[in-house]
């Protein structure tokens, strides 16, 4: 549920750029909500969550998750990014680790995006693990470290595929 709530307002603002789409709430697993919207070659499913554990030396900072998207009419499929809450520092990249492995996201405002060839292994790595961290640097030189808990990645993964139809 607290994924859900954090959520929330962040599903309401991508609704809001494409009202011609129904969302629906597949269903929470542990940490991890599921969710799709549209149909046919436009219908995209996705997941995400808000960290359990958010920190840096920031006043103010916007709403923090992480997704991966299928997008099977496009041919997306398990598109992981970052939303940080600010803009990242310009050509900054992001480190993102799972039980002691890193990998590199480029940014591009206030998302960071994984590189197309390290998506599958991030979410590899994501059904494997048990904690992911994400280290950050906004525009004014801030440093954020978000802490995801991967209980239930797996089954929301499996949920989308299921409402999109892809393998795996």
């Amino acid at each position: 549920m607290k994924a859900l709530r954090a959520l929330l307002p962040i599903l309401l603002l991508i609704l809001g750029a494409a009202p011609a789409f129904a969302q629906s709430t597949l269903s929470t697993f542990g940490d991890w909500t599921a969710f799709s919207r549209g149909s046919g070659k436009g219908k995209v499913c996705y997941l995400g969550a808000s960290p359990d554990k958010a920190e840096g030396k920031y006043s103010k900072r916007g709403d923090v998750y992480a997704l991966v998207t299928h997008r099977p009419g496009d041919k997306s499929l398990g598109v992981v990014s970052i939303e940080s809450g600010y803009t990242y520092k310009k050509d900054s990249e992001v480190t993102l680790t799972i039980d002691g492995k890193e990998r590199r996201l480029y940014t591009n405002g206030g998302q960071a995006w994984a590189f197309e060839k390290d998506d599958p292994l991030i979410v590899a790595a994501m059904k494997a693990g048990k904690a992911m961290i994400v280290k950050g640097m906004s525009s004014r030189g801030t440093k954020t470290t978000d802490t995801y808990r991967l209980k239930g990645f797996t089954a929301a993964f499996k949920a989308i595929n299921k409402a999109c139809g892809v393998k795996g």
